[in-house]
């Protein structure tokens, strides 16, 4: 029976992994399994060797901080999959984990075909990643189409999957100057982590205060996890505001954001899903001095959203650091929506832009087809 070892390091590689493995078991049923995982691929009858929450460290401080606890999962991980001896370890993002991971049972296994999903962002800092990559990766997987180029010069084999969160794309034509007559929703997405939450939120309360003084009748609707909904709903308190709401369902959230006039969103994923509904958007992102520091450091890319960075140019308004804070969201949202053809303009470009992004089929097809390749 051939064998496959999913290692993921955070719930979002968890949920990736199961939309792959999911197609895989179409094709073939007689595959056995084991992971490193949380409650996506626990559902589908597939066993973790450890808590996935136990190595989930995600910032740069975070991962200094616990850099022994780490090392040790490593070490026992690396033991489980040698001990396992799958056909392919099946690898899943957070690279400080995975990629370490995948080199020290490569160096072990030779045989162990290594297959990567989501290439780090070696077109953003440390480009000569891929020359230590291409030792011990068989196969790297790529959400973005121009990333071929950085891995095709090292002859590290490589296959463009496309997005996930792009899978599928809505048809319909948006009429702008229908969509501002009837919506009245600006949605607002703080972040995913608690550090993200804490700077961002008490900045947004500000620009809905300075909203809400000169009577543009909006509802803002923050969109949570359930793990955060009592932390803002005590924030709005705080506040006295009475427009304000907080979603953390997400079949409601989807609905939602497709209903908004406008988003305000911070940096990171979720600005392609807001694009892919068509809602015209800003984008924000503040953090501690250390890490911010860090990331003027080492990063090489004049922008922070995918849009602008594939655009080379801003399509997207970036209110970052110093620039995010509740005056400047103001200015730039109210600017916005007196100019619908600024809105029209953006919509247009990033239509065209998430057009390119997409694969033939869907991300975890695609996916699927190379690691079914190995296995024959």
């Amino acid at each position: 029976m051939k064998k496959i070892f999913i290692l993921t390091g955070e719930p979002s590689g968890d949920k990736l992994a199961s939309e792959v493995i999911k197609e895989l078991k179409k094709t073939d049923s007689k595959i056995e399994y084991l992971c490193v995982g949380g409650q996506h691929l626990n559902k589908l009858g597939i066993k973790s060797i450890f808590d996935q929450k136990d190595i989930t460290y995600i910032a740069f401080t975070d991962v200094l901080l616990n850099i022994f606890k780490i090392k040790e999962k490593i070490n026992k991980t690396v033991k489980n999959i040698i001990d396992f001896d799958p056909d392919i370890l099946f690898s899943v993002d957070s690279p400080d984990f995975t990629l370490r991971v995948s080199n020290i049972v490569k160096t072990n296994k030779p045989n162990i075909k290594t297959v990567h999903f989501i290439a780090p962002k070696v077109w953003a800092w440390r480009a000569g990643r891929v020359k230590k990559m291409k030792k011990y990766l068989d196969h790297i997987l790529l959400l973005f189409d121009f990333e071929k180029k950085y891995f095709d010069k090292e002859n590290l084999k490589n296959t463009f999957v496309g997005h996930p969160l792009l899978d599928s794309i809505r048809n319909e034509k948006i009429e702008i100057g229908q969509t501002i007559k009837e919506k009245k929703i600006i949605s607002i997405y703080p972040g995913s982590r608690l550090s993200e939450i804490e700077i961002h939120t008490p900045i947004l309360m500000n620009f809905i205060k300075k909203m809400n003084n000169k009577n543009y009748n909006f509802n803002y609707i923050f969109h949570s996890t359930e793990r955060f909904k009592n932390y803002l709903q005590k924030l709005i308190k705080l506040y006295d505001l009475k427009n304000v709401d907080i979603i953390s369902d997400e079949k409601i959230k989807s609905d939602i954001i497709k209903k908004s006039k406008f988003a305000i969103v911070k940096s990171g994923t979720v600005s392609l899903e807001v694009c892919k509904q068509g809602i015209p958007s800003i984008i924000i992102y503040k953090m501690n001095f250390i890490n911010f520091y860090l990331a003027k450091l080492f990063l090489k890319i004049k922008f922070a959203n995918m849009i602008n960075i594939i655009n080379d140019k801003e399509i997207i308004p970036e209110l970052l650091q110093n620039e995010c804070n509740s005056d400047e969201i103001y200015k730039t949202i109210i600017y916005f929506l007196k100019k619908p053809e600024l809105i029209n303009k953006q919509l247009k470009i990033v239509n065209q832009t998430i057009n390119k992004l997409r694969s033939k089929t869907s991300s975890s097809i695609e996916a699927s087809k190379v690691l079914l390749s190995y296995l024959r």
